[in-house]
């Protein structure tokens, strides 16, 4: 079967550099079928979806619906009870929280700003285990269906942690796709190996490189260089590397990457445009999607 995932892996596309971007992730837990909006098109009152939407815009959070892995019964009675996961993914500053809710209406008395500077003011509890999210929105696109909801069974099935469908990670072409919670990091062609590499990384607080598509927290230069620098170094400590700034503008950049220890590199990003064409999504028009190359990285002389 012909797939926009297929077509991808074949033509090699690189991962990096293609992760969605939020600062927070504001995830509320919604059963039953999703549409390609979810937010304004699942069994969630459409009013709150798109009070939600609006209040997060320009703030850094990015709201989206949850699941737990499984058959999905298109039940239109409300659950009285909703899990809530909010993470702050900025390294050295990241946390996860975790609330049970009788009503999403009740996210809207939140502080979004405060959330996506990383401010949960005491909203919630720590959550402790790292959570594992994988996109199988179907009626976005079918691949995440396809490939996702099988890993995501799997993944709960053999006790991969906490382990959650997501309606939208971006990126379809690269499914399936995989986010953990609370580092930020999202993967791509993930298999159940992969997934489990990934998580137990996680749970001692590293990053695996295999399948990396970037940091959420960054903007997509510099999640290219991030991942740049750890290639180099063999850095692998989540919260070790900081994306200082980004000077320059599409399609050039350079990025000042810092080490908790004092280190710092500035690495090259350019954009181009990926080639030959492909489907960005299955069933769209062929496209070149923009590709973040590393044209080179160097040290900064006496670091920061």
């Amino acid at each position: 079967m012909s797939t926009c995932t297929n077509a991808s892996a074949e033509l090699a596309e690189p991962l990096a550099g293609t992760a969605a971007t939020a600062t927070t992730w504001l995830l509320l837990e919604q059963a039953g079928p999703w549409g390609a909006k979810a937010l304004t098109s699942s069994h969630l009152d459409p009013v709150v979806g798109q009070a939600l939407e609006k209040a997060a815009k320009g703030t850094g959070v990015r709201v989206a619906l949850i699941r737990r892995p499984g058959r999905h019964a298109d039940d239109r009675v409300p659950s009285s009870r909703r899990q809530v996961l909010v993470a702050h993914v900025v390294p050295g500053r990241s946390w996860l929280r975790q609330a049970v809710i009788d009503d999403p209406i009740a996210l809207l008395e939140l502080d979004f700003a405060a959330l996506g500077a990383g401010e949960h003011r005491g909203f919630g509890r720590a959550h402790g285990e790292p959570v594992a999210l994988v996109c199988t929105n179907g009626r976005r696109d079918r691949c995440c269906a396809l490939y996702g909801r099988p890993l995501a069974a799997r993944l709960a099935a053999e006790g991969g942690g906490d382990v959650w469908e997501i309606t939208h990670l971006g990126g379809h072409r690269f499914s399936p796709t995989l986010l953990v919670l609370p580092t930020g990091y999202a993967y791509g062609r993930v298999d159940a190996e992969l997934a489990h590499r990934v998580l137990k990384a996680a749970r001692d607080d590293r990053i695996a490189l295999d399948g990396c598509r970037g940091a959420s927290a960054w903007d997509r230069p510099g999640q290219a260089a991030d991942l740049a620098v750890r290639s180099l170094t063999g850095e692998d400590r989540s919260g070790s590397l900081v994306v200082e700034r980004i000077e320059g503008s599409a399609p050039s950049w350079t990025v000042r990457v810092a080490h908790t220890d004092g280190r710092a590199w500035d690495v090259g990003v350019t954009e181009a445009a990926a080639l030959p064409p492909r489907p960005e999504s299955c069933g769209a028009a062929l496209g070149s999607p923009a590709r973040m190359d590393v044209t080179g990285i160097g040290a900064v002389a006496g670091g920061r």
